[in-house]
């Protein structure tokens, strides 16, 4: 699907401050991508949709978790987990990608899953890291990611986990595995 498509099709999905926002994490994602090795082209892609779901209504995305057998614990979590399963699922039924590495890097983007691909890695950390955002951590994680994805990532899971603990909210068990995952095949942890 060409760039310009893509963007008219998830411009109409999302808020002008998201679109702007999508803009920073696809022009990240092809920047880190193309720094790591991954697909640009693929990341292009999982970046524009990767929030398709982001304002669709809660109930409409609870049905769809239910009504396609969707892990049920996501519904034990904030509703802000929901959108990217949600997302790989309407951007497959409604949009017609197929490609399951995109539709997977869209899928765990928020949170993190245990040996995730190159791709996933790289539309994780450009969401985190994109321009846009302004927040405590956020320039220590952007000089990471050009020296180390890897390390980039941990340090991004790392500074979710502790600020979603210190607002006293529950952290969804795929993201602890993801962080414990990256640790243990990093032999330790990344300071």
């Amino acid at each position: 699907m060409d760039r310009d498509v893509a963007l008219k099709i998830v411009k109409e999905q999302l808020t002008d401050h998201r679109y702007q926002h999508t803009i920073g994490v696809m022009d990240t994602a092809i920047s880190l991508a193309e720094k790591y090795g991954a697909d640009s082209k693929k990341a292009e892609m999982a970046a524009i949709f990767h929030d398709y779901a982001k304002f669709r209504p809660k109930e409409e995305m609870k049905k769809i978790i239910v009504e396609q057998g969707m892990p049920s614990e996501l519904l034990l979590y904030n509703s802000e987990l929901w959108h990217a399963p949600v997302g790989a699922f309407l951007v497959q039924k409604e949009v017609g990608i197929e490609d399951v590495e995109i539709l997977d890097a869209i899928r765990f983007h928020t949170s993190g899953r245990i040996n995730m691909t190159l791709l996933e890695k790289v539309i994780y950390l450009a969401d985190y890291i994109e321009p846009g955002r302004h927040f405590p951590g956020v320039d220590e994680v952007r000089e990471m990611a050009q020296k180390s994805l890897n390390k980039a990532l941990i340090k991004s899971i790392q500074n979710t986990i502790l600020f979603l603990m210190k607002k006293g909210q529950p952290v969804f068990p795929d993201t602890f595995n993801t962080y414990n995952d990256l640790i243990m095949r990093s032999g330790g942890l990344i300071e």
